[in-house]
């Protein structure tokens, strides 16, 4: 078999930026959640009542979100049924989001539940939805530490907080 690995070594930056503080100081999300003045700033898309969704900071592909409970918890388990059942549903209606703003062929939805499943932060769980294109994967990201993102930070924000805006639970 012929495995391909997938990197994103821009990414330990960012998570590396958080070490030395306190458990929720130290968590990105937490921050964002505690701040909703700096919702801009932090990526902030849509906030509902157990969940939050953000766009992912070091992007895959433009429309990547991460969809994270409003509490600081690390396991599928930690969570209520509520917050579970929300957390679906929101996933859902990001899918019809970004179908709406990018027109994906695609997506991959995974949570990497602790830090030996790759999470890079193993302590807020959090899921990933990243559109996918035949063929969107270049050779920039295989040679260089490069990965091409067509659109600017700002400009998909705006797109998908407008767009979220339209789907309510």
């Amino acid at each position: 078999m012929n495995m391909e690995q997938l990197w994103s070594p821009w990414r330990s930056k960012y998570i590396g930026s958080f070490k030395g503080k306190d458990k929720i100081e130290e968590c990105f999300v937490c921050h964002a959640i505690n701040h909703p003045q700096e919702d801009d700033d932090n990526l902030l898309v849509a906030r509902y009542s157990h969940s939050i969704v953000m766009m992912n900071k070091y992007p895959y592909n433009n429309g990547h979100l991460l969809i994270t409970p409003i509490e600081h918890m690390g396991t599928l388990n930690d969570l209520t049924t509520e917050c579970r059942t929300e957390i679906i549903e929101v996933i859902n209606i990001a899918t019809k989001v970004i179908d709406e703003v990018y027109s994906p062929q695609g997506y991959n939805v995974g949570l990497n539940a602790g830090a030996a499943a790759g999470a890079g932060l193993p302590d807020h769980l959090h899921f990933h939805i990243v559109p996918r294109w035949r063929g969107d994967t270049n050779f920039t990201a295989v040679i260089s530490d490069y990965n091409v993102i067509n659109e600017s930070m700002e400009d998909s924000k705006e797109k998908l907080k407008l767009t979220f805006k339209k789907y309510e639970l």
